[in-house]
């Protein structure tokens, strides 16, 4: 029997592949929340300050001293009117609107979808394609448009089709944006406002929901693909995409707008080192340099704030681990994608309804030194497990990587032995900071800087003890220079010519001098 069988039989024929409707697109975006009309010009601020803003001061005798007088407060005139614009922005503009040819669509959707759900058999329809699922509903969304006298040109109607499949068997609204190659976050706030990152800035994404009840329903078939819940006794949870992408859920009563998603798309095709130096995250030298470090095992963490990059760059630089090696990659939510043969993924697991079976990153990390393992890879370190990474970087592991939120690399040999300092374990903090020195080689520090690149700040190597400090030296850091007229930071990575400290760990792999090279 059909699936759809309630209205007859229907017969496949030689009908256009639902796969050739494009994705839709609104209108332009709201000038003022894409961010490039944010500051308007002065004399559009002000309409009385004409090119020569000090007309009516006396002039100078000096015309030097004058010229940088004049420069100095065309500056300080800019500065105070880009602060009064900032502080009279209003807050009522962020709310998510459908516009034009999407809203009709979306309120033709709103007819449609009750009468298509009455002639829909859900177990069959769960067990077919979205390609598949489309060839059955075209008729059937015909038979309905005509009972509600909807005339649709072939356009409008693709457009109604993908919506529907969207609805039905994706994400709804989400499946639009997942699908848009230049995002990459998602953050949804509560029904009625959409957030997405493009090429580093945050714009308000022109999205509905139709209530609370719809982006609720959404929600929970993100997280019940990965095995999980969220409802009122369990208002948090991660989860992922099929495509990897991480997924944060929180709703009600913790949330009080609504329910809050937040995605962190990666991108389907693996970034390597050398496509960083070409788009100006680091320099040809810092990338040769991580991959002698890859390539010679040196115990790596990864320091930088929350979307700096430091997934894609454990991704990068997992690309040199050679493929004779087992790698173990240990995270809460799984995003890291290497490509290695070799690799076994493992994944936390929440408690149940009774508040028990939580298996934490602690236990995986120590189940993991029983499995036979040349690397063991963390997704990121924010607890008592650092003290079991540690040990396994200082017991036979070289070559292990993890991330930790951190603002410097100094501050992230502090967060380290807070962590440790966090476990079960009373070590004394002299033996804490001699674990971290000897255990880790290199700190590689990311950074989102305010124009919305990311960028390689600083590559520093931990040297030893001398007493209770932990000794550092910095091989290449980024340095600033100026902001050029688009917003674009502008600066160099500089190598600061000392010479490193873990050549001899890359000479045992024949890289000694091509390291000393890169960094001299």
């Amino acid at each position: 029997m059909s699936a759809f069988g309630k209205r007859g039989a229907m017969t496949h024929g030689a009908k256009p592949a639902f796969g050739v409707a494009r994705p839709m697109h609104g209108d332009a975006p709201t000038p003022g929340l894409s961010g490039g009309l944010q500051f308007p010009p002065l004399d559009a601020a002000f309409p009385g300050a004409g090119s020569d803003p000090f007309a009516g001061l006396p002039s100078f005798d000096d015309p030097i001293a004058a010229s940088e007088d004049e420069a100095t407060g065309s500056r300080q005139i800019d500065a105070m009117t880009r602060l009064a614009i900032r502080e009279a922005a209003s807050g009522d503009a962020g709310r998510s609107r459908v516009e034009g040819f999407e809203a009709s669509i979306h309120k033709i959707k709103e007819q449609v979808l009750p009468r298509l759900l009455e002639r829909v058999d859900p177990e069959a329809a769960a067990s077919l394609s979205k390609d598949e699922l489309a060839e059955e509903f075209r008729p059937i969304i015909g038979e309905v448009l005509a009972e509600l006298r909807i005339t649709l040109n072939r356009r409008e109607q693709f457009a109604l089709e993908k919506v529907l499949i969207d609805e039905l068997l994706g994400l709804g609204p989400l499946e639009e944006l997942l699908s848009d190659p230049l995002i990459t976050d998602i953050m949804v706030n509560g029904p009625d406002q959409t957030y997405v990152e493009r090429k580093g800035k945050l714009e308000l994404a022109k999205v509905n929901f139709r209530d609370e009840e719809h982006l609720f329903q959404i929600a929970q078939r993100i997280v019940s693909k990965v095995g999980r819940r969220v409802d009122q006794t369990t208002p948090l949870a991660d989860a992922r995409l099929t495509d990897g992408s991480r997924v944060n859920v929180i709703v009600p009563p913790l949330s009080l707008r609504g329910t809050a998603i937040s995605i962190r798309k990666f991108s389907s095709k693996p970034i390597t080192l050398d496509m960083m130096a070409r788009s100006g995250s680091m320099s040809e030298r810092m990338a040769t340099m991580l991959k002698i470090a890859g390539a010679s095992r040196f115990n790596v963490v990864i320091s930088g704030g929350t979307g700096s990059g430091k997934t894609t760059m454990l991704n990068a630089l997992s690309k040199m681990i050679d493929p004779g090696e087992r790698v173990i990659t240990i995270e809460d939510a799984a995003e890291l994608r290497l490509q290695q043969p070799h690799w076994l993924p493992l994944e936390t697991r929440p408690a149940n309804l009774e508040g028990q079976g939580a298996i934490s990153i602690r236990d995986l990390v120590v189940n993991a030194l029983r499995m036979r393992p040349d690397r063991i890879i963390l997704g990121e370190i924010r607890g008592p497990e650092c003290f079991d990474m540690l040990a396994a970087m200082n017991t036979g592991h070289d070559g292990s990587m993890c991330t930790l939120h951190s603002n410097s690399p100094r501050e992230a040999l502090a967060r380290m032995e807070n962590m440790v300092m966090m476990s079960d374990i009373k070590v004394p903090k002299e033996a804490i900071s001699k674990q971290i020195a000897d255990s880790v080689d290199l700190i590689v520090q990311v950074k989102r800087l305010r124009d919305g690149s990311r960028r390689v700040t600083s590559i520093t190597e931990v040297l030893g003890m001398e007493g209770p400090v932990i000794i550092t030296q910095e091989l290449f850091k980024f340095e600033y220079h100026a902001e050029d007229t688009e917003g674009k930071i502008v600066g160099e990575f500089v190598p600061t010519g000392l010479r490193p400290y873990t050549i001899e760990k890359a000479r045992q792999f024949g890289f000694d001098q091509a390291l000393l090279e890169s960094c001299l």
